[in-house]
């Protein structure tokens, strides 16, 4: 019964939900079919029978939220996606802009065997390249609420935490800024009236725009002290 539950279109659908409501909140059909590329009614008729198979329960005019047992699938595939993502990425020396569309393939017919065999000689890694969680074997994950790099204010040094990866070209601008996750980076100015942000990252200064910033999520956000800024000429 499972298996003609688990199409490829009901993983990506299931896998969508969980991601555009990660903050709890139920997710318009709206943004699923944005999400999706597909047409508004596509997404309502395919929503309509995952609510039947019990994957999801949908309110008129709230929104749609997981199961129990969508939820499940939904970290299921997240879990192959990402593994898959750091497989290549380390393994393999896949760059880390193509990693997300190779795993888009992969995450829908990775074995559970295969799946064992990638975690354990990676070492069973608790992120994908870009900074994502990795669902445990148990399919449980930590979601983190990371603000994004655009909040900062000059004299705010913080660490990055995640990327957003759907977009090659932006990973591509990210690498050449040096934001990779676990990177330190330090506000040094920002323009005004929505102007880039001037930023210190692996030893160089760089701007980024406001909108590509909205996509760079940071942690451990603190103030550089004032001696620090004199020194650095901020």
């Amino acid at each position: 019964m499972e298996a003609k539950i688990r199409t490829q279109a009901v993983e990506d659908y299931l896998k969508v939900i969980y991601e555009l409501g990660r903050n709890g909140e139920p997710v318009a059909t709206s943004a699923i079919s944005t999400r999706l590329g597909v047409a508004a009614a596509t997404a309502t008729g395919m929503i309509k029978k995952l609510a039947t198979l019990n994957l999801v329960e949908h309110e008129h005019y709230r929104g749609v939220r997981l199961t129990t047992s969508g939820r499940k699938i939904a970290l299921e595939v997240i879990r192959h996606h990402r593994l898959v993502e750091r497989y290549l990425y380390e393994a393999m020396g896949v760059p880390w802009d193509q990693v997300h569309a190779e795993a888009e393939k992969w995450e829908h017919v990775l074995s559970e065997e295969m799946e064992d065999r990638m975690a354990t000689i990676l070492g069973d890694p608790t992120t994908d390249p870009h900074g994502s969680p990795i669902p445990t074997r148990e399919l449980e994950v930590e979601e983190r609420n990371h603000q994004p790099l655009s909040t900062l204010v000059v004299g705010q040094r913080a660490t990055v935490a995640e990327v957003e990866d759907e977009d090659a070209a932006m990973l591509r601008h990210f690498a050449e800024l040096g934001l990779f996750p676990g990177t330190d980076v330090e506000v040094t100015a920002v323009g005004p009236f929505g102007g880039p942000i001037i930023l210190r990252a692996s030893g160089r200064e760089n701007g980024i725009g406001r909108q590509a910033a909205d996509h760079v999520f940071v942690m451990n956000v603190m103030n550089v002290p004032e001696m620090d800024q004199g020194q650095t000429g901020c």
